[in-house]
């Protein structure tokens, strides 16, 4: 297969797109890739489909070494599956809802759960059908509010996700191992670096879930893992380490003291110090209890304060939050909101006015969740929900009752590791390439799959769910393999495998360079030619071939008079002389290697 540069459908830029966020996103872009539509939307041109075709069969090879059967569903659903498991609400804005002409609604799905449950109750009875294991490859929707990062984050994307079926957890637990191996043997052959770590399972629901993400500092997702023991998660499934309850028989009575001027933590702490100085150390941040005020946005359009008191000297990790709460949205507590809690003084709430029982006592009512580390017995620095006055050896379970604990706080380099007793955790940053999930019985019990077991009695049964983002992927190895001269493919994603450029303007560099891609191609090697004359320049032409970025570069040039090519390995750089007569078997073994 040859592909002319002089006849495909490709046009390279020299300068960058206005809104290029990632070096993927430029270079895609510019190197003739991906071309956008609208925010969130791309075309995908032929050099691009290329690199998502060869994805896609990695991911499809995998698929069907461990047994797993390839569908296709349509992208347009109806809405009646989605009500019953109650994601029609849960997924609020983030789905594109449709009405046909006869006024029926539908959606573009995001995902297929209900689909694949479904087609299985369909035709599925007996526990002897199980366990089954089927996937689509197929585009998806997702009303992103805030697409970015061209193909990493958009509103259409080709995603593989597929399904276990079995008749009890033990079954489960072969097949989500099955599938997390083949995640493995896909994410070693796309060519990036990459971690796997415990994630939450959000809107999807279920129990063990774990991620696959891309290194790369352009990612969204903050990832830490342990110095010493091998634990990883993403930040919004690290739980903390509670330290244990201690002893406050001794603890002073809690006593408000005038604090003026100091809504804040800062002030705060540098008044304590000055005002009610301690014996055995400086007053720290980290001794006060901050209490922030959000907003929970329910999927039914309910709106519910929510009241989080947690260190002073931590912030609230807003996606960290979304992370326990997912699908309800959260948003800061405006004025207009807190004017509706009269009982709230701003810059000096306490717990006495949280909490939801706190209504019987003049309080807010509003429900109050605190950080793990806010267990019985610690002693607090808080609001006195007074005006200028806090409240000194406020102690939890004592002088006040949470009512539930959140993970909301932010994770810092040097916390303890929740896992072991020894290491502390350092973050970084990755691309949420894969997803796997542990479904458990929730989609089966809400659409009603159950099989007769082998003692003619029904049961439920348990699912997996497991996704792959082929488009996103595209991107990410762009992401973890370009250079600062354009993009740099591995060989087994490439668009094809080798790029001929035709450097010259006589016709025996051009006879001579299209002779080498016949050959090659006769050989079964894939070739892109560079067959552009007129006022192309070889300039022009070697620019394009680092931009496109294909693994080996052959030049047919000035060095045809002395019978040599040279072969350059895009990545590296390295160059070697080749012998005319030599070079097609040399670049066929450089390929097939």
């Amino acid at each position: 297969m040859i592909l002319r540069m002089s006849t495909l459908f490709v046009r390279t830029l020299r300068d960058d797109p206005n809104d290029a966020e990632v070096p993927s996103h430029r270079l895609l872009v510019r190197a003739g890739y991906i071309r956008r539509v609208a925010p969130g939307l791309y075309t995908w041109l032929p050099l691009g489909l290329r690199v998502l075709r060869k994805v896609e069969q990695i991911v499809r090879d995998e698929m069907d070494a461990i047994g797993a059967h390839e569908m296709l569903f349509p992208a347009l659903l109806p809405k009646e599956p989605y009500e019953a498991s109650n994601r029609w609400t849960d997924y609020g804005d983030s789905i594109f809802r449709i009405k046909d002409r006869k006024g029926n609604d539908y959606l573009l799905g995001p995902t297929h759960e209900e689909m694949f449950t479904l087609v299985v109750k369909d035709l599925y009875s007996s526990y002897k059908d199980l366990p089954l294991s089927i996937y689509q490859i197929q585009t998806k929707y997702r009303d992103e509010a805030r697409p970015r990062a061209g193909i990493l984050r958009g509103r259409e994307f080709v995603m593989k996700d597929s399904y276990s079926f079995d008749v009890d957890d033990a079954g489960l637990d072969v097949s989500y191992q099955k599938h997390r191996d083949a995640y493995i043997r896909i994410f070693d052959k796309l060519g990036f670096e990459y971690v796997i770590v415990k994630a939450t399972s959000g809107a999807m629901g279920g129990s063990k879930s774990e991620e696959f993400l891309a290194k790369a500092e352009v990612g969204e997702d903050t990832y830490v893992r342990c110095t010493h023991c091998d634990y990883a998660a993403n930040v919004e499934a690290v739980t903390v380490r509670a330290p244990d309850a201690v002893s406050y028989d001794d603890a002073p009575a809690a006593h408000a003291e005038d604090t003026p001027a100091t809504p804040t933590i800062d002030t705060l702490v540098e008044h304590l110090n000055a005002a009610y100085p301690r014996d055995d150390r400086p007053w720290a941040a980290g001794d006060t209890l901050k209490n922030v005020l959000v907003v929970l946005k329910h999927p039914d359009g309910t709106r519910e304060p929510l009241a989080i008191g947690l260190p002073g000297d931590r912030e609230v990790d807003q996606k960290r939050l979304e992370g326990q709460l997912e699908p309800i949205e959260v948003e800061a507590m405006d004025e207009a909101e807190l004017a509706k809690h009269p009982a709230l003084v701003k810059g000096y709430i306490g717990p006495e006015a949280l909490g939801e029982d706190s209504a019987d006592n003049g309080g807010s009512g509003i429900r109050y969740l605190v950080d793990p580390r806010v267990v019985e017995g610690t002693r607090w620095v808080t609001g006195a929900n007074v005006p200028g006055s806090h409240v000194i050896d406020l102690v939890a379970g004592r002088d006040f009752m949470p009512d539930g604990t959140i993970e909301a706080a932010e994770i810092r380099d040097g916390d303890d590791c929740p896992n072991c007793t020894d290491g502390m955790l350092e973050s970084a940053r990755g691309i949420e390439m894969g997803h796997i999930f542990q479904l458990g019985r929730l989609y089966a019990d809400a659409l009603g799959l159950k099989v007769l077991d082998e003692n003619g009695k029904l049961v439920t049964v348990t699912m997996g769910s497991y996704g792959v983002g082929p488009s996103r992927a595209v991107a990410a190895i762009a992401e973890g393999t370009l250079d600062e001269i354009g993009l740099a493919w591995p060989r087994n994603v490439a668009p094809v495998d080798v790029h001929i450029v035709a450097a010259g303007k006589d016709d025996a560099i051009f006879a001579a360079a299209s002779a080498l891609a016949e050959e090659l191609s006769a050989r079964g090697i894939e070739v892109l030619y560079d067959d552009r004359t007129g006022k192309v320049s070889p300039g022009v032409k070697f620019k394009d071939a680092e931009l496109i970025g294909v693994p080996t570069i052959v030049t047919v040039g000035r060095g045809l008079a002395d019978g040599t090519v040279e072969v350059r390995d895009r990545a590296s750089g390295e160059r070697v002389e080749v012998a005319v007569k030599d070079a097609a078997a040399h670049l066929v073994e450089l390929v097939r290697a």
